[in-house]
């Protein structure tokens, strides 16, 4: 098994889908609950994990239509059961590992992140999952192993969005092995105790918390290990704007707006922007990862 997280947070500790709809309630109970140390250094007020009708509302999930609204519209279109993941390439056991299976080898538990999104807008989400290291040790890592590719589902009859040529199908994303492996990587099952809705990433999608919201791929159907850096969507759609590591940084801009700041989902519209943070506030646990790299041009 992987190295585990240190932290205070357990499933009595994140903030119960009740408890969020009474705005004192939560900020007084953040402290108390331990939920500042472990989401990081930012204020109380800040920290109120968004509610699910936000988590579930606000989505980017092309598969479903471009628009915030479609995912939650139409994904109730997909069928999740029954759901596996192949996993294949530089692995000791490759082959199909079913849902089920590998949830009953997986240690679930609570992870508060922020997430934010390369718009430059951002949510505190409370995930329910398991280390994505965990999984790749259930498969075999072999030592010529380098990067972790992953696959979203493609299936047009039920994702209305792939009838536009938006992106080239399936949607693909990509780690770096050290990434995959590193504590705060998650492959997450759940929001707030309940089951991954469908417009989230049913049944499994990737997390990665220092990293804009679309390098956590959503639904995923396969993973490969591989020697060479695979290919990622975005940034073959828009290299420019998209690279391959999408490590949240302020001070390295999208080339159509800034990433300094980002707007609070539910805060509303004209609602006082705030401070991004480098690596998404993870600095301090992730910043080794990327050691001598210029961070402008691996963007």
């Amino acid at each position: 098994m992987a190295h585990r997280w240190k932290n205070d947070l357990t499933h009595a500790d994140v903030t119960p889908e009740q408890t969020y709809l009474n705005r004192r309630q939560v900020i007084a109970g953040l402290a108390g609950a331990g939920l500042a140390a472990a989401a990081g250094p930012l204020s109380a007020e800040t920290l109120e994990p968004n509610s699910w009708e936000e988590i579930t509302t606000y989505n980017n999930f092309y598969e479903f239509g471009t628009g915030k609204e479609d995912p939650a519209r139409y994904a109730h279109l997909m069928k999740t059961e029954p759901w596996s993941v192949k996993i294949d390439g530089l692995v000791d056991k490759p082959g199909e590992y079913s849902f089920q299976d590998i949830m009953s080898e997986m240690t679930i538990e609570e992870r508060l992140y922020r997430f934010r999104c390369v718009e430059a807008w951002s949510m505190i989400v409370p995930w329910n999952g398991f280390e994505l290291a965990d999984l790749l040790a259930m498969a075999g890592v072999q030592d010529g192993a380098k990067y972790v590719a992953f696959e979203t589902l493609y299936r047009p009859s039920e994702m209305p969005g792939t009838a536009y040529r938006t992106i080239d199908w399936p949607y693909r994303e990509g780690l770096r092995l050290d990434e995959a492996m590193h504590p705060l990587t998650i492959m997450a099952t759940g929001i707030y105790g309940k089951p991954m809705p469908n417009q989230n990433g049913a049944p499994l999608r990737l997390v990665v918390p220092w990293k804009y919201g679309f390098k956590s791929i959503k639904s995923i159907v396969r993973i490969t290990l591989t020697e060479e850096e695979p290919p990622t969507s975005w940034n073959q759609l828009a290299p420019r704007e998209y690279g391959f590591y999408s490590n949240v940084n302020p001070t390295v801009d999208h080339p159509r707006w800034s990433q300094a700041s980002e707007r609070r989902i539910g805060g509303g519209l004209f609602s006082k922007r705030q401070p991004t943070l480098m690596f998404n506030g993870y600095e301090d646990k992730v910043a080794s990862l990327y050691e001598g790299m210029d961070l402008a041009k691996n963007y």
